[in-house]
């Protein structure tokens, strides 16, 4: 099973979408300043998850919830 993910900087507030096979391991890579994109960001909560059967349809929708970042579609999937 792979997930598509939304984390939430409890930082600065901004946002982070990605896809994995271990949401638990990567939370504690992102939180352990192991990922470039997300070390400045520092600590990092989870707000939204989808889970897929494979890792093609979970990047098609993480592909899919990128272009929504900002706007009213992404606002719609959780509390932001």
């Amino acid at each position: 099973m792979f997930q598509v993910y939304i984390l939430k900087s409890i930082k600065n507030e901004k946002h982070y979408i990605g896809h994995t096979g271990n949401l638990d391991d990567r939370l504690s890579r992102h939180n352990g300043g192991q990922v470039k994109s997300t070390k400045s960001s520092v600590p990092w909560d989870i707000v939204y998850t989808e889970t897929f059967n494979t890792k093609q349809e979970a990047y098609q929708r993480e592909f899919e919830l990128k272009s929504y970042k900002g706007g009213i579609k992404f606002k719609k999937l959780f509390d932001c």
